[in-house]
């Protein structure tokens, strides 16, 4: 297999977002405002919250884009506009798309909220071909037992499989268009080998620890991009310790992107009609 070329490297910046929240913002940012389709990633803590603390993600509006959402720690629990209500807990998966549009919250979980702990988790945001923006709003609550969890010959690297297939394994979320979402941990010493459609963009988030992409050594928080000159992405991990990351690729969908905060329409005629639906409460109201 040939691989990828690593195009660029650059490290997700700190910053915070709804009540509070720290986090690192992989793009959109100075280094990357979007990578067709993926338009947002934003790494979540981890930050320990004392009991009664909930620092989370109050009522907000959305359309025109999907969320997805993976907790890596803690207890996350979301609201809607239309009645949708529900908790997602480590290595839960939650893929919502939001299409014509809602208004919803993300906070901590009763459980977390009275004991206190550590909230840690990934979110990324996938567009919407013109087609689907207005669809019916959709949920994929996927619980981690659910989510396939494939090891290689050696048992030295294990995937999670979101999205997409690895090592002979199809993930069981169903997606729009062509995605695919890997958690990768490999072992000291271990090498992998992942096949990527030329078609496709990708790039990859180090969670925890070093590895090296085509020997250029990557570390924690930070993004790598690839061309598309290989048939797959090459990762090694030198040691001496583990390394956790995300590799993500998506068919570009190639139409305009009109984004306004939480909206992303082709137009700005798009962005204006979504804003008013809004402020009218054609998207549903969240207390």
């Amino acid at each position: 297999m040939t691989h990828r070329s690593v195009t660029k490297v650059f490290t997700a910046a700190p910053s915070h977002d709804g009540d509070g929240v720290a986090l690192r913002r992989a793009f959109p940012g100075p280094d990357l405002m979007d990578l067709d389709p993926f338009l947002l990633l934003d790494h979540l803590g981890p930050t320990p919250l004392a009991p009664g603390e909930a620092r989370g993600f109050p009522p907000h509006p959305h359309r025109g884009f999907e969320t997805v959402t993976y907790l890596l720690e803690g207890e996350m629990e979301h609201r809607d506009s239309w009645g949708n209500h529900g908790t997602i807990r480590p290595g839960d998966v939650q893929w919502m798309t939001a299409g014509s549009g809602l208004v919803h919250s993300e906070l901590p979980g009763e459980t977390l909220v009275r004991e206190g702990g550590t909230l840690h988790g990934l979110q990324l945001w996938v567009n919407l071909p013109k087609k689907d923006k207005m669809t019916s709003p959709r949920y994929q609550d996927t619980p981690a037992s659910s989510i396939p969890v494939v090891r290689n010959a050696g048992g030295t690297v294990t995937a999670k499989v979101v999205a997409g297939e690895t090592l002979g394994t199809k993930g069981m979320i169903e997606t729009r268009i062509p995605i695919l979402y890997l958690h990768l941990t490999l072992e000291p010493g271990s090498r992998f080998e992942q096949e990527v459609p030329k078609t496709s963009n990708a790039f990859a988030y180090v969670i925890e620890g070093t590895g090296e992409f085509n020997d250029i050594a990557v570390r924690d928080h930070q993004v790598v991009l690839f061309d598309r000159g290989g048939e797959g992405v090459g990762i090694a991990n030198p040691g001496p310790a583990r390394l956790s990351l995300l590799l993500l690729a998506g068919e570009p969908i190639g139409q305009p992107v009109a984004r306004y905060g939480p909206f992303v329409m082709n137009s700005k005629e798009e962005l204006v009609q979504a804003v008013d639906d809004y402020q009218y409460g054609r998207m549903g109201v969240l207390a």
